[in-house]
């Protein structure tokens, strides 16, 4: 697994005050990582040690490869930062707009005029590049902001709220955007929201931050687990008869937490981490599952715990 972000320990002291305390944590290539927490917790003071905009007090990171408070420029190559408000000059078209912004990474006009059509057509601005961007929707302007930074190649973007404001529409369009980015392009993302469904999405794994430390980190499954215990799940089976001694038959299957009789059914529930086990086991004694229902964890359930405990 090739490591696009690496940090290792990191903190960062204003004076005496710790806004970034010790954290680790990596992005792997064409995954997305969801960085979380609420105001305060850290995690634009990391996102800017990331970009070589402020120095790390203690600790290590990696782009690529590279460290960004020694090379920022190399950084900056195959980086790209869309901000929560994302600026244009509105009395420029999307073309000209991208073309000034190819001219700044160094990109020759001929590169730049193609690379630029295709990109508008990745975001699905194709047919609007040549209206003047102030006449645009907040959604049609981050993805814009997507074709930005996307004129660089990037190895990593860095996506800040970048569904703020957005009506559902247009978060569809910029979540499903974000997505192709990762699995299509090929390019990591770190993303920065609060909005954890959205989250919950699209993300691989997740890193939760409160007050400069980062909480929990993984994937939602794992965090989940972590935060709030094995999740049961419900089985519902059928039988050639329903009484007692039927439910009898099912003692002593591993995993099971609950049996009772409903109407003309069998209902379990179990853990899910043996829920193929028990399957299995149910089967060969004769039941058959008529339904098998998992709960999967929320994103919102994990994060309220966590803060609930702080």
């Amino acid at each position: 697994m090739e490591l696009v972000v690496e940090a290792r320990d990191i903190v960062k002291k204003y004076g005496d005050f710790k806004a970034v305390d010790g954290i680790s944590f990596h992005v792997a290539q064409s995954k997305i990582f969801g960085l979380l927490g609420p105001n305060g917790a850290g995690k634009t003071t990391t996102i800017l040690m990331l970009l070589g905009m402020t120095e790390p007090t203690a600790g290590e990171i990696k782009v690529c490869g590279y460290d960004p408070n020694k090379e920022p420029l190399k950084v900056k190559r195959i980086a790209g930062y869309l901000p929560e408000n994302v600026g244009f000059y509105e009395d420029m078209t999307a073309r000209e707009n991208l073309l000034y912004l190819a001219r700044l990474n160094g990109i020759p006009d001929d590169v730049a005029i193609k690379k630029i059509d295709d990109i508008l057509e990745t975001v699905g601005l194709s047919d609007v590049r040549d209206k003047l961007t102030g006449t645009y929707s907040k959604g049609m302007r981050q993805r814009l902001g997507l074709a930005s930074v996307l004129i660089k190649d990037p190895k990593l973007v860095i996506l800040d709220e970048p569904t703020t404001g957005i009506d559902p529409e247009g978060t569809e369009q910029v979540l499903s955007l974000i997505y192709k980015m990762s699995k299509e392009m090929g390019v990591s993302i770190l993303l920065s929201s609060h909005l954890l469904y959205q989250v919950q999405q699209i993300c691989d794994r997740v890193g939760i931050m409160f007050k400069g430390k980062m909480v929990a980190m993984g994937s939602i499954e794992e965090i989940g687990r972590q935060a709030l215990g094995e999740r049961e799940g419900i089985m519902k089976l059928s039988y050639e008869y329903i009484n007692e001694e039927a439910l009898n038959k099912l003692d002593g299957i591993e995993g099971i937490v609950e049996k009772r009789i409903d109407n003309h059914s069998i209902i379990l529930k179990f853990n899910e981490d043996k829920k193929l086990d028990i399957v299995r086991e149910v089967v060969m004694r004769g039941f058959l599952p008529i339904e098998v229902k998992g709960r999967e964890y929320s994103l919102e359930e994990i994060y309220i715990r966590y803060f609930r405990e702080e």
